[in-house]
């Protein structure tokens, strides 16, 4: 089995741990690091819903909390097909991803895609605007 599907099996059990009582709509997230660490994140739901946590935050929440800041892979899987990162996600993503960095949006280790920050969000605004 490729690395790639391997890393998506392991998303897909890992939604299991979602707390999602509200919307009981599941997601879960990996990362995995240039230097080869994986981190997960689950979507966590709050009665109030703005302090929500969506799994690619959590997810990418922990690896830098760790110290981490290079990404390889961003994997995603929710429950339902293709689900693809919120625009707030997608900002935070900007922040960390380079343009080698894959964003995989897995229904399961056979069906996928794959795509890049700026395919998922182009003409983003990003810390090179502010260099300067």
């Amino acid at each position: 089995m490729k690395e790639i599907e391997k890393l998506i099996e392991e998303t897909i059990k890992n939604k299991k741990n979602s707390y999602s009582p509200y919307s009981n709509f599941r997601v879960s997230a990996l990362v995995k690091t240039k230097s080869g660490k994986i981190f997960k994140g689950v979507n966590i739901e709050n009665a109030a819903y703005s302090p929500t946590i969506c799994a690619e935050r959590s997810a990418l929440a922990s690896a830098i909390s760790n110290g981490e800041r290079e990404f390889s892979y961003i994997i995603i899987n929710g429950d339902s097909k293709d689900t693809f990162p919120c625009g707030v996600c997608r900002q935070f993503i900007r922040e960390f991803a380079d343009c080698d960095t894959k964003i995989v949006i897995a229904n399961s280790a056979d069906d996928y895609k794959i795509y890049t920050i700026e395919d998922l969000l182009p003409h983003s605004f990003s810390k090179k605007d502010l260099e300067n």
